[in-house]
């Protein structure tokens, strides 16, 4: 039987963010107001490469805003690419913090397996 998984993604985590573009090579986020095609909007401004405006993570409300045109501004990748690694460094902070371990594995397909380790497997 298969089941259909639906995970939404919420940005909330300055930290993250920063770990994130740190982990992927990316300018440093800075808080300010950006123009977008659409109009401006402010919180954490991302610059993905070669897209032509940045995205923006409202960490209040937890979501992107961002215009790429259907792709034709930026390539939807980069931004899968983002949210990886956002997911990643912000399983891998919390888990830090109490005080698990965390091993990192890339997979072929380009997704990375994380497993947490709570303790002793007694």
């Amino acid at each position: 039987m298969s089941h259909i998984v639906t995970i939404r993604t919420e940005v909330r985590d300055v930290a993250a963010v920063h770990a994130a573009c740190r982990r992927l090579g990316l300018a440093h986020p800075a808080h300010e107001t950006v123009p977008l095609f659409s109009g401006e909007r402010t919180g954490y401004a991302v610059r993905l490469p070669a897209w032509r405006y940045p995205i923006v993570c409202d960490l209040a409300q937890g979501t992107l805003a961002y215009d790429d045109y259907e792709g034709r501004w930026g390539e939807r990748a980069q931004l899968d690419r983002f949210l990886q690694a956002y997911a990643i460094e912000r399983a891998t902070l919390e888990a830090r913090k109490r005080g698990y371990g965390v091993v990192e594995q890339p997979l072929e397909d380009g997704s990375i397996r994380l497993t947490i380790e709570v303790g002793d497997a007694a």
